[in-house]
């Protein structure tokens, strides 16, 4: 079931209207029913993958606190963590690797080629997989105890708003929550409609509006010219932060409608002026994940210069790999640690050059100077993400400025999947969520004090509206995270 689809107009309400109206004993039984209903709107078999790692994660963290040694809570925690990321390679990885240690054998001929495993990616398994495995490893270490009653640890891991992509919760944050009396608050109500309405409108008007153009070109970059690539590529770039950011919103305002508090998961990450920013505002709840849960483990910064840039190389390259199961994506991760590590080399470098250029007289520019050069290493890096293969990354990195490169046919918008109303629309709305995120960015408290005239308020909210009926495109698009 997809948030963008008529099934969920009819199932949210339906969901908050009941939870609401049960005897508060009943509601977390009820919300674990539709959020395992919610799961098998798309394959019902595989919420016997959702059971096994709920079983095994409740007896794992249960064996860990009740064991009088630490070696045995070392075993069980090792169980809990193979048994996760055991299940997510078989899934997720195996055809990858099996598939590369074929195509290197195989000249020697030193055993059969392995086979391929013709099984589909349960949907959001790298989402409840990181979930679950943080929860064992927080009992482990003590932070949390182990949830005795198992319905509250089954909608930690189930919980419908967030499980498919996020945001990636932390069991001190979320499994209180069900043990909380809830009752409907208008405040909650009203900010839940709000954020879902904004991730609604960054979804279907703008992600996938501009969807057409990017997966026209890139499905086959070579019949394209350097302008219309990197345009593209830019589109990409928007496209795959409004469809997420968006998702992410709509999963936080449809918690918080029922009563629950979810993390934030975005902050307005393209107007960050480096790439350690960045990642410090993008998919927050993953890199504070690989912060708490490998990056820390393998020493951090408490380790030397040398072994912290392997530190850093390690977590982006890992990251990468988390997305997908094609080089493409280790690619991404491991050009986002090149960026990263170079920024931190060269940084007292160009702090020096741009007070040699008296860049401190003009903040305004210095930081406009700063976002633009960030948002272009982003999108250089969103090339391997979006391309189909390491061939096709390369072609479209190459032939972005090549000299001749531009044809006039390529200014047939319809060839490229978009006409010239629809490419008005994109740039119009594309805007108008530059906008918003540039206002909640530099929130002087200005912006909010508009907000909270009624009048102003309620023309936004019908403008928005309209906007998301009129332009939104309706073709039950998936949400590119879904796939991971």
């Amino acid at each position: 079931m997809l948030f963008n689809s008529f099934q969920f107009l009819i199932f949210f309400p339906v969901v908050v209207t009941v939870f609401f109206a049960l005897p508060d004993r009943w509601r977390n039984v009820f919300l674990l029913i539709a959020s395992y209903y919610f799961y098998m709107c798309w394959r019902p078999a595989y919420i016997i993958v959702i059971w096994f790692i709920t079983i095994l994660d409740y007896w794992a963290a249960m064996m860990i606190e009740d064991a009088d040694n630490d070696r045995a809570r070392r075993l069980f925690l090792g169980l809990s963590i193979v048994g996760n990321f055991g299940l997510l390679f078989v899934f997720k990885y195996f055809n990858l690797f099996g598939g590369s240690l074929n195509a290197a054998m195989h000249p020697l001929r030193l055993f059969g080629d392995i086979p391929v495993l013709h099984l589909m990616l349960p949907i959001g398994l790298s989402f409840h997989t990181f979930q679950a495995v943080s929860y064992t490893i927080e009992v482990y270490r003590r932070r949390v105890p182990a949830e005795r009653n198992l319905l509250h640890y089954a909608l930690y891991v189930a919980f419908f708003p967030q499980m498919v992509a996020g945001p990636i919760e932390r069991p001190y944050h979320l499994l209180p929550q069900f043990k909380e009396r809830k009752r409907i608050e208008f405040q909650a109500v009203r900010y839940g409609l709000e954020l879902a309405m904004w991730g609604f409108f960054k979804k279907v008007v703008v992600a996938d509006r501009i969807a057409a153009m990017v997966n026209t070109v890139y499905q086959s970059p070579k019949n394209f010219s350097g302008p219309i690539l990197t345009l593209a590529t830019i589109f990409f770039a928007i496209q795959i932060y409004c469809d997420f950011s968006g998702y992410s919103d709509i999963a936080i305002g449809c918690a918080r409608i029922l009563g629950f508090d979810l993390m934030t998961n975005f902050r307005q990450p393209y107007f960050a002026q480096s790439i350690e920013e960045f990642w410090h505002r993008w998919h927050i709840s993953l890199s504070t994940w690989f912060r708490d849960y490998l990056y820390i483990p393998l020493g951090g910064n408490r380790v030397s210069d040398a072994r912290w840039c392997v530190n850093i190389f390690v977590v982006f390259t890992v990251s990468g790999l988390w997305h997908g199961a094609n080089w493409t994506f280790v690619a991404w991760g491991a050009l986002h640690g090149v960026f990263y590590l170079a920024g931190s080399a060269t940084s007292q470098t160009r702090e020096s050059i741009a007070r040699t250029l008296g860049d401190s007289k003009m903040p305004l520019l210095r930081q406009a100077r700063r976002i633009l050069f960030t948002f272009g290493l982003t999108t250089i890096a969103w090339v391997f993400f979006r391309a189909n293969s390491l061939g096709d990354a390369i072609y479209v990195l190459t032939h972005f400025f090549r000299r001749g490169n531009f044809r006039l046919a390529d200014l047939n918008l319809v060839t490229i999947g978009l006409d010239r109303s629809d490419l008005l629309i994109a740039a119009v709305m594309i805007g108008v969520v530059a906008l918003v995120d540039w206002q909640l960015a530099n929130a002087d408290g200005v912006a909010r004090k508009l907000w909270n005239v009624k009048p102003l308020r309620w023309s936004l909210y019908y403008a928005c509206i309209y906007s998301i009926v009129f332009f939104g495109v309706f073709e039950h698009l998936e949400f590119i995270y879904f796939r991971f």
